[in-house]
């Protein structure tokens, strides 16, 4: 698509912003999904309160990461923390003379991307568009609302609640940076 993708090993990014009344500092770590960064790329998941795990719209093999490689991975260095499932490129999906220049190209439909949320256990599933801004501000909301207002367990009710600081996502981007606040 012309534009040339620099892959980061960490790439952090903090921000002050309001939620619902609460203010929240946002620390975003975007990390290298290359093989190269197997070995590193654990080392920033401790502390982070949820993950937002990305995929392309238009790349069946990234989709199919999210079962065959993220979600493995997340389960190992990271259990329990919950996950927002982001679908990237709504732009090209949904455009025509990309599609034409593209043949055989089958794009991930947004109820394959539900299903993948329901299968993944993931607390929410948006489809944006870095290009158009097109739900980015969505991702990062329902984030921040996984973190802030995180569905009660009944057994969790008796528990004295802590209280958080600030929210930590990481955030896994593929093929390219997605999210600039």
């Amino acid at each position: 698509s012309g534009q040339d993708y620099i892959p980061t090993v960490f790439d952090n990014f903090s921000a002050n912003v309001v939620v619902e009344g609460t203010t929240v500092n946002l620390g975003l770590w975007d990390t290298a999904g290359q093989e190269d960064y197997n070995r590193l790329r654990p080392l920033s998941y401790r502390g982070a309160d949820v993950f937002v795990l990305s995929f392309s719209l238009i790349s069946r093999a990234s989709y199919e990461n999210v079962l065959k490689k993220w979600i493995p991975e997340l389960q190992h260095y990271a259990p329990g923390i919950p996950l927002v499932l982001v679908g990237t490129k709504l732009d090209l999906r949904n455009d025509k003379h990309y599609m034409a220049d593209h043949p055989g190209l089958i794009p991930v439909t947004t109820e394959q991307g539900e299903e993948l949320r329901k299968l993944v256990g993931a607390a929410y599933y948006i489809e944006c568009s870095s290009k158009t801004q097109q739900n980015v501000k969505a991702v990062f909301d329902a984030a921040i609302r996984v973190v802030i207002k995180p569905a009660t367990k009944p057994k969790d009710a008796k528990k004295k609640k802590k209280k958080r600081r600030g929210c930590l996502l990481l955030v896994k981007l593929f093929p390219y940076k997605v999210f600039r606040v």
